[in-house]
């Protein structure tokens, strides 16, 4: 009871964030609630003095409630649906996650980047944006400050590829298909794939772009389990090699993302209610309630950021994601041509 009464305060605090945050979402979709978020989080804490009384109910929505956003997030994917339309999607799907952690390795080298903002970067690039951040972060251990850096980095580039996008396959010439597989492998956040999609429906009546590419961006969004098992894996060689086992403080439990087996089980459930007839509007209270969570999320890593540091180290992180994001789009395109869809 005693940590309870810690956190509350705080609790409420990125409570109070997130639900005009969450309405300015709804309105301003191609901006989403989350970059509102951590974008008012992160002016109220130059203002804000009051850190200490406010401090564990940050930190605990800003891991445990990110955490619960992720599983949640399980119950908007039918495995059977990805299955049947997003197969066809997979090779491209899989060229450009590679291609992009494969540009953020060797950009990481290059630019001497730090590894954790590094990593977010590529994987909110390849997979799907704040979400792919959200799952990340708490298994390599990033801190708040990365988590806003590497979020900010992602929303330069979706607002440029809902608002750049649908023109730009216009002038390719892309067919109904191609664009909405263009619009899922190469447009970073959920929101975004939407608004490219639904901008390119608004130009082709009767398109129907916008189910396939929201199919082949949940497609997409499955990359989170093999991805943070890897990296999971990853740091639990690492803490061995460091010797944390002899030294007593080395704890898989700790190291290992077992909110993403709950997101498996959350994804698993979905399905199975879904092949015995279960309406799929059963689960979407929780789609809305994981969404929500990740803006209540986004509030608490604003609030834990400095701003005016953000800005001073923000140039690395940005031209990575530039480059991320150009690799994806050509990648994305060249397949398409490879496999006879463009």
């Amino acid at each position: 009871m005693k940590q309870w009464s810690e956190r509350i305060q705080g609790i409420l605090l990125c409570l109070a964030v997130a639900i005009p945050c969450w309405l300015l979402g709804k309105a301003v979709p191609v901006i989403g609630g989350p970059v509102f978020a951590i974008l008012a989080g992160m002016v109220i804490a130059l203002f804000y003095r009051e850190k200490k009384s406010t401090q564990a109910g940050i930190a605990y929505t800003s891991k445990y409630i990110l955490q619960l956003a992720v599983i949640l997030l399980g119950f908007g994917l039918n495995l059977g649906q990805v299955a049947e339309v997003g197969l066809t999607s997979l090779p491209i799907i899989v060229s450009t996650i590679g291609t992009s952690l494969v540009v953020a390795f060797a950009l990481h080298k290059v630019m001497k980047l730090p590894t954790n903002i590094s990593t977010l970067v590529g994987v909110g690039s390849s997979i799907c944006g704040g979400s792919a951040i959200a799952a990340t972060a708490p298994v390599i251990g990033a801190d708040d400050e990365e988590i806003a850096q590497s979020i900010s980095v992602i929303f330069l580039f979706n607002i440029a590829a809902a608002l750049v996008f649908p023109t730009f396959g216009e002038m390719l010439g892309l067919s109904n298909e191609g664009f909405g597989l263009f619009a899922g492998t190469a447009v970073n956040d959920t929101s975004s794939v939407t608004a490219a999609a639904a901008a390119w429906d608004g130009m082709h009546p009767g398109a129907n772009t916008l189910d396939t590419a929201t199919i082949v961006k949940l497609t997409r969004t499955l990359a989170i389990i093999p991805i943070t098992l890897a990296l999971a894996f990853f740091r639990v060689v690492r803490a061995k090699r460091a010797g944390g086992e002899k030294e007593g403080d080395f704890n898989l439990r700790k190291i290992f993302p077992f909110f993403i087996l709950f997101f498996v089980l959350a994804s698993v459930i979905t399905t199975v209610c879904s092949s015995i007839g279960v309406d799929s509007g059963v689960f979407a209270p929780f789609k809305e309630l994981s969404k929500f969570f990740i803006v209540m999320a986004m509030g608490a890593i604003g609030l834990n950021t400095d701003l005016v540091k953000l800005v001073k180290t923000g140039g690395k992180p940005i031209l990575m994601g530039a480059c991320c994001w150009v690799a994806i789009t050509a990648v994305s395109l060249g397949m398409q041509h490879v496999l006879g869809i463009w």
